[in-house]
């Protein structure tokens, strides 16, 4: 097992390297207090699709006090966590992860994502990358899973999936955090995600990237996330929040919130 630490982060690599080839898609999750959602999330990636897409997982955690690490360590190939003593923003986990890619595209979901057909999704952002080399990054389709939706899900994502789709037609750029996929030349170019910001820094790497390349919002790519957030606070105080932190990366270039909290 392969260690490196640097100013209190640690990198572990969990599992050999069985890639004979680079990897072609580096999938990065950032994690806190995740033992909850995270087996589902993990276990979309089987053995034969990692095979055949080249793979290679990285989860990045926040300070977990949970089992998140130990069930990482059975599906990841690199795990970093983060030991300052201070909160870790997930863009500064984010960016962590990217550090270990080896790839060329990265692929950031959160622990409570899970694909609507895994194997598709990998199949077309392969595609829709090879064939338009100057894609930047792609934007998808968030929804509730069934099991889980009720009308207000159905309701708030068929108008914010319409909401994304447009601000990327009109070359504002936006993408949803909860799945982001981006090119790595291009994310490194801009530095990657802003750091400073507790919330709002998807919309901002994807306003950035939209000043260098193109984005396209692909309606075929959906993915569903928990509906956990809104179930605890409803959707008129999350999307409130939204709003804020979207203007304030527009006009002032950082986020309103001071806190992100969790909901576990």
């Amino acid at each position: 097992m392969n260690e490196k630490r640097k100013a209190g982060r640690r990198a572990v690599r969990t599992r050999a390297d069985s890639m004979s080839d680079r990897p072609l898609i580096s999938i990065i999750i950032p994690t806190k207090n995740e033992e909850k959602l995270l087996p589902r999330c993990l276990e979309q990636f089987s053995e034969r699709l990692r095979q055949r897409f080249r793979l290679e997982i990285i989860v990045s955690d926040g300070g977990s006090t949970d089992n998140t690490l130990g069930i990482a360590a059975a599906f990841a190939d690199f795990i970093a966590t983060h030991d300052l003593d201070r909160r870790q923003t997930i863009a500064e986990g984010r960016n962590r992860g990217a550090q270990l890619a080896n790839s060329d595209l990265l692929l950031f979901v959160n622990a409570d994502t899970e694909f609507d057909n895994t194997e598709h999704f990998l199949e077309r952002v392969l595609q829709r990358f090879a064939v338009d080399q100057a894609l930047t990054a792609v934007a998808t389709r968030v929804e509730v899973a069934p099991s889980e939706r009720i009308l207000s899900d159905t309701l708030f994502h068929g108008f914010f999936n319409r909401y994304v789709r447009l601000l990327n037609q009109i070359g504002v750029g936006m993408g949803r955090g909860e799945c982001q996929v981006v090119r790595r030349e291009a994310f490194e170019a801009l530095g990657g995600y802003n750091q400073e910001m507790v919330a709002g820094e998807d919309f901002d790497l994807y306003h950035r990237l939209r000043s260098i390349g193109r984005i396209r919002f692909d309606h075929s790519l959906l993915i569903y996330e928990s509906p956990r957030r809104y179930r605890r606070y409803g959707y008129i105080k999350v999307y409130g929040e939204w709003i804020r932190n979207g203007f304030a990366v527009l006009i002032k270039h950082r986020s309103v919130s001071e806190i992100w909290e969790e909901v576990r």
